[in-house]
């Protein structure tokens, strides 16, 4: 009789914890075990491109060279249609060229290694003024850079799904890759249910998804806020008004055919706030789910699909 087992592996990349597992037979566990390797390096790969802390990942040699036109990687391209394309439809709330204001308000290094308690308290900041289409443009596998770009903010969904893609094409159909957070939960856990998924900061007994298929995200300031004298600050820059750092949203989680269009609506949607965040959501059928510092939950009608009957 064939029996069913988990091959799991828990890392470090993206300066998050990943963790992948795959539902497998049990003579398939050593199959298993190397696939995961193999996702392993995927995500290794990708953060040599995409990071901004690394003085020699591509984007950081992009970003070294602006005003002109460069030849960039597939994973550029496509990360830089991508942010354009956020851009857009968010009405410029997600906006890569915020790495400026990142670095000037102490997040210029990997989170984890910061230390905010030496810096003086920044300056108001202007706002992004152009449209990002002044300042970034691709053309036949080239890119065009007017001022310095950071893809992390959709960087991580985007891994998370190529990881997820490598393991269909090896044959899998139940695993799940999740990126601190970010993931992708492909068919059924060992127990043959749809995979179940907690949001962070809400009691599981209050609230429970179940996926199958699915990417989901979730974004917020739980775990990347600081203070430098009398003032907070958090990661998620809004671009439209620089100075001010909303606490109203803990997090914003999105559930969406992929991780990466996951990822990038929440960010949007954590920007937008609660109330335009949650109207917006409605208005675009978009599985989201809203927890506020209050304790609220807000939960679109869209994602009540995935919510567990039990809870």
């Amino acid at each position: 009789m064939k029996t069913t087992t988990v091959a799991r592996s828990d890392f470090q990349a993206l300066g998050t914890e990943i963790c992948v597992q795959i539902v497998a037979k049990n003579e398939k566990t050593n199959n298993a075990a190397e696939d995961i390797l193999k996702v392993k390096s995927i995500f290794s790969n990708k953060q040599k491109i995409f990071c901004r802390f690394n003085p020699e990942s591509e984007l950081s040699k992009l970003n070294k060279n602006i005003g002109a036109w460069q030849k960039a990687s597939p994973d550029i391209i496509y990360l830089a249609a991508r942010a354009l394309f956020y851009n857009k439809i968010s009405g410029g709330l997600y906006d890569p060229r915020v790495i400026e204001i990142l670095e000037k308000i102490g997040y210029g290094k990997d989170f984890r290694k910061a230390d905010f308690s030496k810096m003086k308290t920044p300056a108001d900041f202007d706002k992004i003024g152009k449209d990002l289409i002044n300042d970034l443009k691709i053309k036949e596998g080239k890119i065009f850079f007017a001022r310095r770009m950071d893809f992390s903010g959709i960087a991580k969904g985007y891994i998370t799904d190529r990881a997820a893609k490598f393991l269909k094409l090896r044959g899998w159909k139940n695993f799940l890759v999740d990126s601190g957070g970010d993931m992708f939960a492909a068919g059924k856990n060992a127990k043959g249910e749809k995979w179940r998924i907690e949001i962070e900061g809400v009691p599981k007994e209050r609230l429970m998804l179940e996926l199958s298929d699915k990417g989901i995200a979730t974004s917020g300031i739980s775990r990347k806020k600081w203070q430098i004298g009398e003032k907070k600050f958090h990661h998620l820059v809004n671009p439209k008004n620089p100075n001010k750092f909303s606490y109203e949203l803990r997090t914003v989680s999105v559930i969406e055919k992929n991780t990466e269009n996951a990822d990038g609506q929440a960010k949007v949607l954590v920007l937008m706030g609660k109330e335009k965040g949650f109207q917006f959501a409605e208005k675009n059928n978009i599985a989201a789910i809203f927890f506020d510092y209050k304790g609220n939950v807000l939960i679109s009608p869209e994602a009540k699909k995935y919510i567990l009957k039990e809870n």
